[in-house]
């Protein structure tokens, strides 16, 4: 049985701290000491498993990206028709906040400012999803062709990326907007990926 002392324990302890100071603080004033006070490990110590904070933020998404992969692959184990689909996929996507604020927000920075390897490792589990994504999409609409199922699933992973904006507009953004005349929707995420996952997906 894994002990506190095995790598991977360590970095579960690492991730875990870091997406606890991701709940209160903004990606920017994250570091790595906040991280460390809120581990058993030393910064040296931290600094044996990630090179920057925005591995640490990487290798998080990552683990969100399967998770995201696990309810896809239960998806697609089940069948979803076409009509049921966009409810199953707005589900799954309701319990990845996390993966979607980090898509939205923060996946530049991370990217650029990451070892090639930690890039590499998280862009699998990335293209696990699109390609878990593509199966379903076979099975609910096999009727499309080639193209037109790859043209919704870049709609759809493009709806992705811009989602959780949406659903968390700060007090600021919606002071800017309502000063400019700007029609806001307060909504949930769930209610926001349903609505756009139907048009897309019809």
């Amino acid at each position: 049985m894994p002990t506190r002392e095995t790598p991977e324990v360590r970095e579960e302890e690492i991730l875990n701290a870091c997406e606890k100071l991701y709940e209160k603080m903004n990606f920017r004033d994250v570091t790595i000491k906040e991280i460390s006070a809120r581990t058993s490990c030393s910064r040296p110590t931290i600094y044996n498993y990630f090179q920057t904070k925005e591995e640490i933020f990487l290798r998080l998404f990552e683990r969100e990206f399967l998770l995201w992969c696990d309810e896809l692959e239960k998806i697609g184990a089940d069948g979803a028709k076409a009509d049921e689909l966009p409810e199953k996929l707005a589900r799954s996507l309701e319990k990845r906040e996390l993966m979607l604020k980090l898509l939205a927000v923060n996946l530049y920075d991370m990217e650029e400012n990451s070892r090639i390897e930690r890039l590499v490792s998280f862009k699998k589990a990335y293209g696990k999803s699109v390609e878990l994504f593509d199966a379903i999409l076979k099975k609910s609409f096999p009727h499309k062709t080639d193209k037109e199922r790859r043209q919704t699933l870049i709609a759809a992973f493009q709806f992705l990326h811009g989602v959780y904006p949406y659903a968390h507009a700060t007090p600021k953004q919606i002071e800017a907007m309502d000063k400019v005349g700007i029609r806001h929707d307060n909504g949930n995420l769930y209610e926001l990926s349903l609505n756009g996952l139907k048009i897309i997906l019809k």
